[in-house]
C-alpha cells in the first residue's frame, strides 16, 4: 500500500484526471441515453484518491491476494468504478466506456463479478455491497488466523483493507443495519466505509424520508466515525486533503470499523442540474453537458476525450505501486519458508482442491436407525472439520436447531466476547449472526468472494423470505455459498404456519443457478454435502428436516442388513435416482424428495399388495437431475411410463413438468397449522394411502 504516513501529493494532473472522469461520465450516459451520471461526477475525486493514493493494488493482477479490496455498494453509479478501471489500466478502454449499458459490453448497467476485470462483487441491489463488505472483512481475519496468526498487526501478507463506498440508499436498507451491527461487534478494523451523503435520491431531497444522524447510529454500533462536509464554507470545496487525513486516521483504528460521512453535491459541477434528483438517474442533456465541459475547461465539441498525458499518468500507478508489490512478495515468500505446512494448505485452497481423504471422512448412518437430516448434516460438518480447515460457518441464532456448530472449535469473535456458553477467538470457526438472516447470507457471500474458504450459514427454511436478495445475488455471481436451511416443512409441527414452509421449495427452485437439495436420509445428506463442496461455480441450499427420518438399508453400505436393500445413496449426487425398483417395467413411478421418500416407499409396499408395480425415485435435487444426460434421466423416469406421482410437503408447482397429463401430485397447496407434525401429515393428506390413491388415479388416466 502507498505509505499513508507521507503527505498527500495532489497535483494538476490529479485534478485534471478527476475532471476528465466527470466529462467522461457525462458523455457515456449521454451516448447510451440512460444511466447515473450524477454520483460518478461528484465521487470522482474520492475514487481517484482511493485508486491513485491510498489502495494497494496491481492493475495487471486483479486477483493478487495482497491487494486491498474496493467495493462500490451503490452499483448504479457503475461509472465510478469503470472509469477508475479504465484510468488505472485494468483492461477497460475508451470503446468500453462508449459501450456503457449495451449488449455484450464490459460495462453493464451495474458492476458484475466475473464479467469485468477488477470488479470484486456484483452490486446494484442497494445494501448488498456494504453488507457483503463486512464478509470481506470477516474473510481477511479468518485467512490471517488460518495462515499467519502470530504476525504483528499490519505485518502479515494476509493483512489488507476493505474500502467501501456507500450511498444513502445503501445506508437505508435494512441489511446494512444488520451487517453493520455485526461489524461493530466483531471490531473489524480492516473495514473503511466512505458514506456519500449528498441528500439526493430518485425522489429528490432525501429529507422526505431520511433525516437520522447516521454517525450516531454507527457510533452506537461500535464504529469509529468521522464527518467531512465539503459544503460547510458555503462554497463547495472538495477538500481532498481532509478526506485523505480521515482515511489515514481510520487506518490507524484497528479495533473498530470506520465510517467517514462525506457531504458532497451530486452532479457537481453541472451548472444547472447539480444537487437535483434529475441528475441521479438520467442523462444531463446536450446543453448541460456542454455547460459542464465549458466550466471545467474542456472542449464541448470533443466527446470521450482524454489527454494522453493524463492517461499515462494514471496508468503509471502500477509502477508507483511496484515497490509495495515487491515488498509484499518478499514478505509472502518469507512466510512460505517459515510456515511450510500452512503454505501447503494455502496452495491447495488457491487451487480449489478438496482434501484427498474427504470421502473417507464422511459418516455412514446405520440402516434402520433414524435421524433428522438437520442432525445428519451436523454430523457431516463435524466429520469434515478436521480435514477441511477452510470449512467454517454458523447460524442466525439457531445453532442448536440448524446443527451448524463445529464442536471442536471456538466462536469467531474477539476474545473478550466469550460467554458462558461460547469460548471466543478472533480466528474461530463458529459464526454467530444473531437474528440477522439477511446479513448472514450477504456476509457469507462476501467471505466466498474474498477468500478460498468455504463458509456456510444456517437458518429455518421459512426465513429464506428474509435472505432471498442475497441468495439470488449469489446465484447471479455464480459463487459457491452454502445455505443450510432446516425445519423444511409442516413436519416441524407445533410452531404453526408462520414457521412452516409451503411455497419455499418452489420459490428457491425458481432462482436460476441455485441448487436446492433436499436429502431423504442421513446417507443422502452426506453425499449431498460432498457434492456441494465439489461445486465451485454456483451456490446451493441444503433443505433439511426437523423430524427424524429412517436411514434405509443401502446395498453398498449395509450388505448384511435384513430385508430389502435399496440403491446406493451415491445416486443423490445425480439429483434423482431409482431408490427402489420393480421387476420389468413399472406400472407407476413415485417421485419424492426429503421426508416424503419414506411415504413413497411405504406406498410402494401397499401398491405391491394390490399387484401394482411401483418404482420409487428419490429426487433430492431437481437442478442436479436436470444437469444429467437425457439418457440417464430417461433411465430413471422412462418416457413410456406416463403414470407418475410426485410426493412433497409443499406446492406441486415445481413438479408439473414431470407429471404430464396423467400424473398426480400429493402436495400441500395451503398453509399449515399448529399441531404435531405427524398429525399434520395425516390431516393434510400427505400419507402413503393418499399416494396409493393418486397412483391408481394416474394409472387409470393413462388407460383412457
Amino acid at each position: 500500500m502507498p505509505d499513508l504516513n507521507n503527505k498527500l501529493v495532489w497535483n494538476e494532473k490529479d485534478q485534471r484526471a478527476v475532471d476528465t472522469v466527470r466529462v467522461l461520465a457525462a458523455d457515456a450516459v449521454e451516448k447510451v441515453g440512460s444511466g447515473h451520471p450524477g454520483t460518478a461526477m461528484s465521487l470522482a475525486p474520492v475514487a481517484h484518491l482511493l485508486f491513485q493514493k491510498v489502495m494497494r493494488h496491481d492493475p495487471s493482477d486483479d486477483k493478487w491476494m495482497g491487494r486491498d479490496r474496493f467495493i462500490l455498494s451503490p452499483g448504479h453509479t457503475s461509472l465510478t468504478l469503470y472509469l477508475q478501471l479504465f484510468l488505472n489500466g485494468y483492461g477497460l478502454e475508451m470503446d468500453d466506456l462508449k459501450a456503457l449499458r449495451t449488449w455484450g459490453s464490459l460495462t453493464p448497467g451495474h458492476p458484475e463479478y466475473k464479467h469485468t476485470k477488477g470488479v470484486e462483487i456484483t452490486t446494484g441491489p442497494l445494501g448488498q455491497g456494504l453488507a457483503s463488505a463486512v464478509g470481506f472483512a470477516y474473510a481477511q481475519r479468518r485467512m490471517r488466523g488460518l495462515f499467519d496468526p502470530e504476525a504483528p498487526a499490519g505485518e502479515s501478507p494476509f493483512d489488507h483493507t476493505i474500502f467501501t463506498i456507500a450511498s444513502e440508499g445503501d445506508i437505508q436498507e435494512g441489511v446494512t443495519s444488520e451487517a453493520s451491527s455485526l461489524a461493530g461487534h466483531q471490531e473489524l478494523g480492516n473495514l473503511v466505509v466512505i458514506f456519500d451523503r449528498n441528500h439526493i435520491s430518485i425522489e429528490d431531497d432525501t429529507d422526505v424520508a431520511f433525516t437520522e444522524d447516521v454517525l450516531k447510529r454507527y457510533e452506537a454500533y461500535g464504529w469509529d466515525t468521522t464527518r467531512i462536509d465539503w459544503t460547510e464554507t458555503g462554497e463547495y470545496k472538495e477538500d481532498v486533503q481532509a478526506l485523505y487525513d480521515a482515511i489515514v486516521a481510520a487506518k490507524k483504528v484497528t479495533d473498530k470499523p470506520s465510517i467517514i460521512e462525506l457531504r458532497t453535491v451530486i452532479g457537481w459541477p453541472s451548472p444547472n442540474k447539480k444537487n437535483t434528483g434529475g441528475v441521479h438517474g438520467a442523462k444531463l442533456g446536450t446543453e448541460e453537458v456542454i455547460a459542464t465541459k465549458e466550466y471545467l475547461g474542456f472542449n464541448p465539441d470533443e466527446h470521450f476525450f482524454i489527454d494522453d498525458e493524463i492517461l499515462n499518468y494514471t496508468r503509471e500507478v502500477k509502477e508507483r505501486n511496484a515497490a509495495e508489490r515487491a515488498e509484499w512478495e518478499k514478505s509472502f515468500e518469507a512466510w512460505k519458508s517459515e510456515h511450510p505446512q500452512e503454505a501447503k494448505l494455502y496452495a491447495r485452497l488457491e487451487a480449489g482442491k478438496l482434501p484427498e481423504n474427504l470421502n473417507e471422512s464422511l459418516p455412514v448412518f446405520e440402516a434402520g436407525s433414524s435421524i433428522a437430516t438437520r442432525a445428519a448434516s451436523g454430523k457431516v460438518i463435524n466429520a469434515l472439520a478436521p480435514v477441511m480447515p477452510e470449512l467454517w460457518g454458523g447460524s442466525a441464532d439457531l445453532a442448536s436447531s440448524n446443527n451448524t456448530t463445529i464442536d471442536t472449535d471456538k466462536s469467531f469473535n474477539p476474545e473478550h466476547r466469550s460467554t458462558a456458553s461460547w469460548s471466543a477467538s478472533p480466528y474461530g470457526r463458529v459464526l454467530h449472526f444473531g437474528i440477522r438472516e439477511h446479513a448472514a447470507a450477504a456476509i457469507t457471500n462476501g467471505i466466498v468472494l474474498a477468500s478460498p474458504t468455504r463458509p456456510f450459514n444456517g437458518t429455518f427454511f421459512v426465513f429464506t423470505d428474509y435472505q432471498r436478495a442475497a441468495v439470488r445475488l449469489a446465484a447471479v455471481m455464480g459463487i459457491p455459498n452454502i445455505f443450510v436451511w432446516t425445519h423444511d416443512s409442516i413436519g416441524l409441527g407445533e410452531d404453526g404456519p408462520t414457521h412452516q414452509p409451503v411455497e419455499h421449495l418452489t420459490a428457491m427452485r425458481a432462482i436460476p443457478g441455485l441448487d436446492v437439495v433436499r436429502p431423504a436420509d442421513g446417507n443422502e445428506t452426506a453425499v449431498a454435502w460432498r457434492k456441494i463442496l465439489e461445486i465451485k461455480d454456483h451456490p446451493a441450499g441444503l433443505v433439511l428436516s426437523r423430524q427424524n427420518l429412517t436411514n434405509v438399508a443401502r446395498e453398498d453400505l449395509h450388505p448384511d442388513a435384513e430385508g430389502e436393500k435399496f440403491a446406493s445413496a451415491e445416486g443423490a449426487a445425480r439429483g434423482g435416482y431409482v431408490l427402489a425398483d420393480t421387476e420389468g417395467t413399472p406400472d407407476v413411478i413415485l417421485i419424492a424428495s426429503g421426508s416424503e421418500v419414506e411415504i413413497a416407499l411405504d406406498a410402494r409396499q401397499k401398491l405391491a399388495e394390490k399387484n401394482v408395480a411401483a418404482r420409487v425415485v428419490s429426487m433430492p435435487s431437481r437442478e442436479w437431475f436436470a444437469a444429467e444426460s437425457e439418457e440417464y434421466r430417461a433411465s430413471v423416469i422412462p418416457t413410456e411410463v406416463k403414470a407418475r406421482v410426485t410426493v412433497e410437503a409443499g406446492l406441486a408447482m415445481s413438479w408439473y413438468d414431470l407429471l404430464g397429463d396423467a400424473g398426480r401430485a400429493v402436495s400441500l397447496e395451503h398453509f399449515g397449522a399448529s399441531a404435531a407434525g405427524e398429525k399434520l401429515y395425516e390431516e393434510f393428506g400427505i400419507t402413503s394411502e393418499a399416494v396409493v390413491k393418486a397412483a391408481e388415479e394416474s394409472i387409470a388416466a393413462t388407460q383412457k
